[in-house]
């Protein structure tokens, strides 16, 4: 007698999701709260910090590269303290 495990069970009566509503609902977030963040950077750094960050953060993103926004948070003011 072969077992399947509940997971595999489960798997079997979940429907199949698409795709497509999988990319666009995790885009949808992700972009929701990139525009968060930048809200947010826009109100507690100067306009010159902000637009540097903001800079940073879609060129960490192009590059899948998170610590290249790390560093230039770092190196404002605040990151320092």
């Amino acid at each position: 007698m072969i077992r399947k495990s509940l997971f595999e069970e489960l798997n079997e009566f979940a429907p199949l999701v698409d795709k497509k509503i999988v990319v666009e609902s995790r885009a949808n977030h992700a972009i929701s709260s990139v525009i968060n963040l930048f809200e947010y950077i826009d109100i507690h750094y100067s306009p010159e910090e902000a637009k540097n960050l903001q800079r940073r953060l879609i060129s960490s993103i192009k590059g899948k590269d998170p610590k290249r926004f790390t560093r230039a948070l770092n190196k404002t003011p605040e990151g320092n303290e």
